[in-house]
This record gives structure tokens, C-alpha cells and sequence, in this order.
């Protein structure tokens, strides 16, 4: 049987991994060791820490709260053998998870992320942009960000900023079919969509008043958010963007605003994390630096 501490070392990378094939290759063992480490942590422990299944491992509730235990726990250990020299005072390490739509993860989230990659070198992320909302306890998020309602109450939420909506053209498509006056107007008008992966229906557009469209017939429907503003750029229709992706290419001329007295009122972005017991140093302080950095890059 393997030493106590090499049994958490190797839980705590099982817990951060989606598979112990991962958790494996990570230790540069087998996963035979892998599992057999955990075997002999539940034997021990009495608790069943894994549910195993033919698509992965999903951690148990009570493997969370042990490995948020036993993570801390090897981190000490590993920092009194640490060679005073080498060690950097307040240096985090470890996996965090995160989630985020697409537009938003990629102009606001990433420049958050690489900024403390670069901070701390030990830090790690597995990040997932996706425009449908994720399932944070099956996906085993830590940190997620979400532009619209805030409805579920077993998170922990942070409102960081609420960004106006945009209905944009290019110039060139003004200057072809002419702006819309009437909202009733993009019927006849060339526009895009983003097909709803959930419903596989287009998703509306929001105008002041509560009031929302589907455009009849969009020339450019696609599930892809980069791809149909892509295609709004391209000139092919008019389409409804939030002004943290609109805003910089309305200050260059690139695009220009329509039907600005139904302008909807702002969404509200969230930062948030499922209520689960401890937070881990690591969680906290991306978590923390999300909330400072995403407030100040979506408003400005």
C-alpha cells in the first residue's frame, strides 16, 4: 500500500481530472496506480469517493469537501521541503475550471486569465466557451460567468457590469437597403441570428418595453456567436450585439447603430461558483480577479 501522502497527492489529482487516465499521464503513473490509490483512500476511508461509470468519474460530495481538505493538506507538506530560495511568496498552483459564453469569455475573460497565468506560472485552467449554459456540478466548474439573468440561488454571484444591447449594421448595408425605423422594419431588412442550441429555434432579439422579434427569414442563421458577428461585419445583415462587442467597432465607423430608442435595457454579467464548502486559495483569487476585471473591461 502507497504512503498516505503519495495516496492524497494522487486523490487530488483524480479529483482535479476528468478521468484517472488524466490524473495518470498528469503524475506520469499508470492508471492502474491511479486507481488502486483510490481504492485503498476508500477503503480507508469508508466513503465512496468516485462514482465510476463507462463515460468517466464524477467526484462524490463527499470526495469534494476531502479533497479541498487533502489539497491544502499536501501543499503544506510540499512547502516545508521546499528550498527557501525557490519559493514565491504567495504563490497559488492547481486547476481551476471555468465557463463563459463565447464573445464574453474570449475579449473579457482571457485577458483576466493570462494576466495571472503570467502572475502565477503554477496556475492552470481548463476553460469552456459555450453559448448554451453549462451544467457547472456534471462539468465540476469552479468559476462560471453568465451575461443575463442570475436565477439559480445555490450560487454564489457577483453582478460585475451590465453592458447595453446594440442593433448594428456596417455602413455599406445602411447605404444599400436603409436604416430601419420601426422594429417591425428588420422583417423586410437582410439579418442574422444565433440559433438556441437548447431549442434549435433563433434566438430573439430584445427591444425596449420588454417587446422582442424573430426576424422572419434571416439571411445568416448560425449557432455559432463568432460566426454571425463575423457575418454582421461581413455586411450581410443587420444583427443585435452587446456593446462589449459592438461599442469598439462603433467608435471606428465599422459598424453603426439603429433603432436606438428601442435600445432593450442592459443585461447584467455575473461572475459565479457553486455553493459547495471550502474555497480553495486558487478558486478565490480568479474568482476575485474576474469580478475586478471583468467590471472595469465590459463598461469601459
Amino acid at each position: 500500500m502507497l504512503n498516505r501522502l503519495e495516496m492524497l497527492r494522487i486523490f487530488v489529482a483524480a479529483a482535479e481530472a476528468r478521468s484517472f487516465k488524466e490524473a495518470a499521464v498528469r503524475l506520469r503513473i499508470s492508471p492502474q496506480a491511479v486507481t488502486r490509490a483510490v481504492q485503498d483512500l476508500e477503503a480507508a476511508q469508508g466513503e465512496l469517493l468516485f462514482h465510476r461509470n463507462t463515460r468517466g468519474i464524477q467526484i462524490t460530495t463527499y470526495g469534494e469537501h476531502l479533497a479541498a481538505q487533502a489539497r491544502d493538506s499536501v501543499q503544506r507538506v510540499d512547502a516545508l521541503f521546499q528550498r527557501p530560495d525557490a519559493a514565491a511568496p504567495g504563490q497559488i498552483d492547481g486547476l481551476v475550471r471555468l465557463t463563459a459564453p463565447v464573445a464574453l469569455g474570449r475579449l473579457l475573460m482571457l485577458p483576466v486569465l493570462t494576466a495571472l497565468g503570467r502572475a502565477h506560472p503554477q496556475l492552470r485552467f481548463d476553460v469552456q466557451f459555450s453559448d448554451t449554459h453549462a451544467d457547472v456540478v456534471d462539468d465540476r466548474i469552479d468559476i462560471g460567468v453568465r451575461f443575463g439573468a442570475m436565477r439559480d440561488s445555490r450560487y454564489v454571484a457577483r453582478r460585475v457590469a451590465s453592458p447595453p444591447f446594440r442593433t448594428v449594421g456596417t455602413p455599406e448595408l445602411i447605404a444599400l437597403h436603409g436604416k430601419p425605423k420601426r422594429i417591425e422594419d428588420l422583417h423586410q431588412l437582410p439579418t442574422t441570428s444565433l440559433r438556441d442550441h437548447s431549442t434549435g429555434r433563433a434566438w430573439p432579439w430584445y427591444f425596449a418595453g420588454g417587446q422582442q422579434i424573430s426576424p422572419v427569414n434571416p439571411r445568416f442563421l448560425s449557432s455559432d456567436s463568432d460566426a454571425e458577428f463575423d457575418a454582421i461585419m461581413a455586411g450581410l445583415g443587420f444583427g443585435q450585439l452587446p456593446g462589449f462587442v459592438a461599442d469598439r467597432h462603433i467608435a471606428s465607423g465599422r459598424l453603426l447603430p439603429v433603432l436606438h430608442k428601442q435600445q432593450p435595457e442592459p443585461w447584467d454579467i455575473y461572475v459565479y461558483r457553486p455553493q459547495r464548502g471550502p474555497v480553495p486559495a486558487r478558486v478565490r483569487l480568479v474568482f476575485d480577479q474576474l469580478v475586478a476585471g471583468l467590471g472595469g473591461a465590459a463598461t469601459a
